[in-house]
């Protein structure tokens, strides 16, 4: 069992406020694998003023962006030292399959580290213009100030890497509230952040739930939130910074369509499916859950999606050959499976899989990797995010009728084309109403921004403008002539 007595609060390892702890319990298991201190508002107070204190009068904002960029080389090189025990204690703490663990959640973190690092080398930090009346404006971009980052806990390394790197690249200073799902990771984290040594108060992680993470948003030390969750919390994020004029990112939910035109490969198209759909044991805001397909090819889609799901392993997690592994806690394991009985309601075809345990388990928080067909794109199963390996495949008259249903969402997070024209692909993904889509694949780039339309957010993360939401800009203009 992992246990970890302390908080890193300001650069350094200090005794929570209370005795409060967060237990961690395996998925699978169902037995206590991990101890942490829960932090409390007095604990947060602590962390923001040593951010504060390191913003204001430290020297942090003001070293050489460079001098940054080799602080974050270090901590770069001490993350991938560690890929091997990280991935481990992902599947040990919420249960992600280990291959993805692997592959996801380690894997895609440390690229997406070496990505802003490399972005970071040729930033234009500042810039010089010619002015309309002549005389030269030099533009700057300076850090926003201390940064709250508030992170779910699916992919808690991989989020936090996209609000963090950035933040300190730009110069400011970091309180992290991470989730009490995932609070060993976070403290895993820490310990990297304290080995790569980062100047006192730039960096804090504050372990904690709701109520303690609504006391950072509107702790009146913090300039700006970087929040990735529920759309629901996402308005109450973005509610509260508004009273305030406080700066916020919010990455949020979704219901991504998997758009299959007639021309598609079916068998290619299925098996890239299987990791664009159920990445994570589907609990990925990206997941594509909305699977379009013509009716023409409809029944042909249904058998085929059915047969690869039908096969997928599921079980413990730390079996890389397990594909499938539980939900997180055994509230969203009820939540998945309550959808599943609505979607029998609704009048959806329960194709493959269903409400009960998996074959063969008798403990953990499991759910049976799940096909409806005869899906209509108003039924709750088409428009709510339910964050588990259930698939809704929804029929389409024409190429027209399609780009409605994908467009028929209040998210707009991600989507997928999938055809052998790959131009005609991407005119119809221009036609898509979502941040991110891909043509006969679903994989986010971290050269590109990453965000959402509707309410799948505010913002963008990763590629030059993931760092841009970091900054202020200040113009100064030289004298005329």
């Amino acid at each position: 069992m992992r246990e970890y007595k302390e908080l890193y609060i300001g650069g350094s390892w200090v005794a929570p406020e209370t005795e409060r702890r967060i237990e961690v319990i395996s998925p699978h298991s169902e037995q206590l694998v991990g101890r942490t201190p829960e932090a409390t508002t007095e604990d947060v107070d602590r962390a923001v003023e040593a951010a504060w204190h390191a913003f204001d009068h430290g020297d942090w904002p003001n070293t050489a962006p460079e001098d940054r960029l080799a602080a974050l080389r270090r901590f770069a090189d001490a993350y991938n030292a560690r890929q091997t025990e990280l991935a481990e204690l992902f599947s040990t703490e919420m249960g992600s399959p280990l291959w993805f663990s692997q592959v996801g959640q380690v894997g895609a973190t440390s690229m997406a580290l070496a990505e802003f690092l490399n972005i970071a080398e040729s930033f234009p930090w500042e810039e010089r213009r010619t002015g309309s009346f002549g005389g030269e404006v030099v533009v700057r971009r300076e850090p926003v100030g201390v940064v709250g980052i508030i992170t779910p806990w699916n992919v808690p390394h991989f989020v936090t890497m996209a609000k963090l790197v950035p933040a300190l690249l730009a110069g400011c200073t970091v309180v992290l509230k991470p989730p009490p799902e995932a609070p060993l990771s976070a403290l895993a984290l820490a310990e990297i952040v304290a080995e790569a040594g980062l100047p006192e108060g730039v960096v804090s992680v504050v372990p904690a739930g709701r109520e303690v993470g609504e006391h950072l948003v509107t702790h009146p030390g913090v300039d700006k939130i970087a929040f990735t969750g529920s759309t629901a919390a996402g308005r109450r994020i973005a509610a509260l910074c508004g009273q305030d004029l406080r700066r916020v990112t919010l990455e949020l939910g979704g219901k991504s369509a998997a758009m299959i035109l007639d021309d598609a490969d079916l068998d290619q198209t299925v098996q890239q499916l299987q990791m664009a759909s159920l990445l994570n044991s589907g609990q990925a805001c990206i997941a594509q859950t909305r699977i379009l397909a013509s009716r023409k090819r409809y029944d042909e889609v249904v058998d085929a999606l059915a047969a690869m799901v039908g096969g997928l392993s599921v079980g413990d997690p730390m079996n890389v050959e397990n594909y499938i592994g539980p939900m997180v806690a055994k509230r969203q394991q009820e939540r998945v499976r309550d959808y599943i009985g609505i979607g029998t309601a609704e009048g959806a075809r329960l194709v493959v899989g269903g409400s009960e345990m998996p074959a063969g388990l008798d403990t953990g928080w499991y759910v049976r990797p799940t096909v409806f067909a005869d899906v209509d794109n108003d039924m709750r199963i088409a428009r709510e995010e339910i964050f588990g390996p259930v698939l809704t495949v929804i029929p389409y008259d024409d190429e027209a009728d399609a780009v409605r249903i994908a467009n028929d969402s209040e998210y707009g997070l991600a989507g997928s084309v999938w055809t052998s024209d790959v131009e005609h692909g991407v005119d119809v993904a221009r036609r898509v109403r979502t941040g991110t889509l891909g043509i006969n694949q679903y994989l986010m780039d971290f050269t590109a921004p990453f965000g959402g339309f509707k309410a799948s957010g505010i913002g963008r993360e990763f590629g030059p403008e993931g760092i841009e939401t970091y900054v202020e800009y200040k113009s100064i203009a030289l004298p005329i002539g």
